[in-house]
Order: C-alpha cells, then structure tokens, then sequence
C-alpha cells in the first residue's frame, strides 16, 4: 500500500504549525539571547546595590513590559521607553529582522548609556538576535510569546505583562499606572474580546495561511492556501484587539501550560491570519481555570475609520481631550515626533522628551540645579513609594468599572 500524502500546500501549514510549537519549547527552555547587559571580559568592582524594590501586599505591582518595533524605530522605542520607565517594572525591547544589527546594537547602547538610572537599575534588556516577523502571521505571535517567556525567566516579581510597539505611547505617568492597578486582583487579564466573528469566520478562520517569517531571516509577507479548512468544534473561537495586559499566572500558562490547549490553539493559529488578535482571547475564554479572570477591554484608545480599516487611525492633536477623558493607559497610533507626543509629554507625563517622568523614585528630576533643570536622574527615592495625579484616579475609576463584569460571552 502506498503511503498517503499530504497535499503540498497543507503540508507546508503543517510545518509552520510545527516551527511556531518548536519556538515555544526553545525560548521556554533556553538561555535568552540578550546583550543590554552582556559580562565583561574585564574585570571591574560590583557597583553598589540599588535602592531595594519590595513586593507583596500592602506594595505597589510590578508590570513587564515587551516593546517592539522594527527598522528606524530605535528612537521611537528610546522615547516610549523613557515615557513609561519606573525601578519596579522590567522592560524587554525587541527590533525585528527589518532592523540592521548596527540599530539593535545601537539601542542596547543607549540602555546601557543614556541613563544612570537605567545603568543602577539594570531592569532593562534588548533582544540580541533579531528574527523575522510579519505582524498579519503568526510570526507576530511567536514574538509576544518568546517575550513573555524571557520576561518570565529574568523577572521573578512582575505582575502583569503590558505588551506595546513602536507606535503606542502612555497617558498616564507608571506612578499612575502602579497606584490604579494596587487595587487590581492580581490574576486579572484585561483582553479586549468578542465571540461575534462576522467577516472574519470566512476571511480569518476558514482560510489557511502560511507565516513565512517563522523560517525565513528577513520580513516575509504570508501567503494563502487554495484550500480552506472547517471552523472548530473542540473550542469556540474569540476574536479582539492585538494588544493586552495578561496575569502573570495567564502568562505562564501559555508558555508552560499545564494542559494541552495553550499548545492545541498554537497550532491551529499557526495559519491563521492576524493570530495575536485571537489566540490569547481564545486561549482564556475556553480554559475553566482563567475565564472568569478576563476583563473585556486593553485600556487602549483607538479612532477606527468608518468603515474601519485593517489599522486605527494615526492620532493628533485634535485627538488630545478625548485620549484624556477616555479612561485609558495607552493610546495609538502616533507617528514620530508628532506634536501631539510633546502636548502628551508637556500636560499628561510632565516630562519633557529627552527625561524620564517625574516620581518618588527619583526627587531631583526636573528640579533646578545650578541654574538649570535636571534632565536625568541621579539620586534615587523610595521606588515602593507611588505620588498619583489625576490620570491614576481617572485610570482606577475606569479599571473598577471594566473588571465589575468579568468572563465571556
């Protein structure tokens, strides 16, 4: 009997299925290749330690954060970095294949340099290897979840994982962000969800296609398979926004899951298109133990056109009263160096764009010395210590209200 054959095209799904699984299992389990703080071959005195970050109750939390971008986004990333630095949290920065070494090279020498603050904290790493990945496939996937799986390796107290690009910037200051979530269940996941698929049953789910990026060194765009494939019946489908802040415990379960559904759903979003904007809604709203820790929303603000487009709107400045008044911690998109980033700066961070924002942490920021204000931060305060303004009420208020109904529908 001759042995039966795959046809070409779903024989190539399935080993795309099968190099997203293998990625999972590699950056789980290995080393991360990261260089912010690669080891001399020097031999220098260890500096002394920093101010001591606390954990537990009565404290405020910790978030992790995955910045990604690709080639000519250095600066944008250093900027959205300085936006939403804080001691507590831990920061990973990611620029893709379209990124020459030089760039990512470049950007883990300013985390080493530009900052004293960044050099005493040492709570921020940059990728070392840069992979391939097209935000329509499931190489976008692949890179949230190899970030996630580094944070959990090199970060033993965040809470929460904030994940943002190059495009995104902060509405509110991390003093803010850190004294709204202190009242914030600890295993509650903010993901914008939705079980009406409409369109997207034909155009996302019934059809196949192929990430070439998860085998290929440079940027590829997916392609399509002529034929298409029955919508499940083991899971129900959810659909939402890309972008989302996960539990720690969420996090770790979809790196290490301790049943077969995390590694199941990877592989059939495997060929599905835009797979960020489905797996993790998947994942949480067909597992018992995590959907009633799920709160529909991302704490995003968005424009979308009408009819809506494949991307929100690029924001301005005629955008500001509205981005405040939303109730949101991170907005987009933005193009670089717009004016509205410097009203942003100027009125909601009060920072301005080369400086880090202004908190307990660090009282000599942006104070006059010797006839000048102080640009960067050189003596430390007490980083368990959070001064809240209106943002952090106006954020806690809106949190509160969206984790009142909670689970899916």
């Amino acid at each position: 009997m001759r042995p039966h054959r795959l046809p070409p095209c779903l024989a190539v799904t399935a080993l795309s299925a099968a190099l997203l699984f293998l990625l999972l299992l590699l950056c789980a389990s290995s080393s991360p290749p990261l260089f912010a703080w690669r080891s001399s071959s020097a031999s220098r005195a260890a500096p002394p330690p920093p101010p001591r970050a606390e954990w537990g109750p009565g404290r405020p939390p910790s978030f992790a954060y995955w910045i990604s971008g690709t080639g000519g986004d250095a600066r944008r990333i250093l900027r959205l970095l300085r936006a939403v630095y804080h001691p507590r949290n831990r920061y990973l920065l990611h620029l893709d294949a379209g990124a020459a070494a030089e760039e990512r090279e470049a950007l883990a020498q300013a985390v080493r340099r530009d900052e004293p603050a960044w050099k005493e904290f040492r709570n921020i790493d940059v990728v070392g290897e840069g992979y391939a990945v097209d935000r329509t496939g499931s190489s976008a996937l692949a890179a949230v979840l190899h970030g996630a799986a580094v944070l959990l390796r090199i970060g033993a107290h965040w809470d929460w994982l904030v994940t943002l690009s190059a495009e995104d910037y902060p509405l509110v200051t991390q003093d803010d962000l850190l004294y709204a979530f202190s009242s914030v269940p600890r295993d509650l996941n903010f993901i914008d969800h939705t079980s009406d698929l409409g369109w997207k049953r034909h155009e996302r789910f019934e059809k196949i296609i192929v990430d070439p990026s998860l085998y290929m060194d440079r940027n590829t765009e997916p392609f399509p398979s002529k034929e298409i494939r029955q919508m499940p019946d083991a899971f129900q489908i959810f659909t939402g926004s890309p972008w989302v802040i996960l539990s720690r415990n969420f996090a770790e379960h979809c790196v290490h899951g301790w049943d077969n559904l995390p590694r199941k759903l990877l592989m059939y979003f495997a060929n599905t298109a835009y797979s960020t904007e489905s797996y993790f809604q998947t994942l949480i709203c067909n597992s018992s133990d995590f959907r009633n820790t799920t709160a529909n929303g991302d704490l995003r603000y968005f424009v979308w056109d009408n009819p809506p487009g494949l991307d929100p709107l690029v924001l301005n400045e005629s955008h500001f009263g509205n981005m405040v008044n939303s109730g949101a911690a991170f907005a987009r998109r933005f193009e670089e160096d717009t004016p509205v980033l410097k009203k942003m700066d100027d009125e909601l961070l009060n920072r301005s764009p080369v400086q880090l924002v202004p908190g307990v942490w660090c009282p000599n920021l942006g104070k006059e010395q010797n006839g000048t204000d102080a640009d960067s931060c050189s003596k430390w305060g007490d980083i368990n210590t959070v001064r809240p303004g209106r943002g952090g009420e106006r954020l806690r208020q809106f949190t509160s209200e969206i984790s009142q109904t909670r689970g899916c529908s």
